[in-house]
């Protein structure tokens, strides 16, 4: 457990050039602390106890203004920078390193059943109030424009802009600190 809060706390380090140390990091980031609550309520979720764990990530929810639904599954090191406003449903799917600004919505397009949120691979990032919406998959090392609106698959390596958003290969100047080549998730 207190490793994945010491690789929390060491992504946050490294994607954030605002932050100046461990202790400021853990207790006054809110998207560390909205992914912690998730990680609780997820345990709860997947044992069964739907009602508790729903009741968690409302309190969060409050407290962050990020509403991570307990249903979903996180990869290790998201981190939520500038997190108000970001909402992730319940059968999304987000990979490691991945990093969330503020505003995103990782949201569904039906009422049915199933999967119906979208899926982030590894190292993706999504700028400001971008929304990707149904059950698409963006591709790993992705980079998706703030206030993209995502509606289809993205192959790996790609960046997605527009309204709604069109994939087109990323190129060698374009930069995301979210795509961590040489990590060291060490305070």
């Amino acid at each position: 457990m207190f490793g994945g809060i010491r690789e929390d706390v060491a992504a946050a380090r490294l994607r954030d050039p605002a932050a100046r140390g461990g202790v400021e990091i853990a207790l006054l980031y809110p998207g560390l602390h909205a992914v912690w609550a998730h990680r609780v309520a997820h345990r709860l979720w997947r044992r069964g106890a739907r009602f508790v764990a729903r009741a968690i990530s409302q309190v969060a929810r409050a407290l962050t203004g990020i509403e991570i639904h307990p249903g979903a599954t996180i990869g290790r090191r998201l981190f939520i920078d500038h997190g108000m406003g970001v909402v992730i449903g319940e059968t999304a799917e987000v990979g490691d390193d991945v990093l969330l600004y503020h505003g995103v919505t990782l949201g569904g397009r039906s009422t049915e059943k199933g999967k119906r949120h979208p899926t982030l691979g590894d190292g993706v990032a999504v700028g400001a109030g971008a929304k990707i919406l149904g059950p698409v998959t963006v591709g790993a090392h992705s980079l998706v424009g703030a206030n993209a609106v995502v509606t289809r698959d993205a192959p790996p390596g790609s960046v997605l802009v527009g309204v709604p958003a069109k994939a087109r290969p990323r190129r060698d100047d374009d930069v995301s600190r979210a795509i961590l080549t040489a990590p060291e998730y060490a305070i």
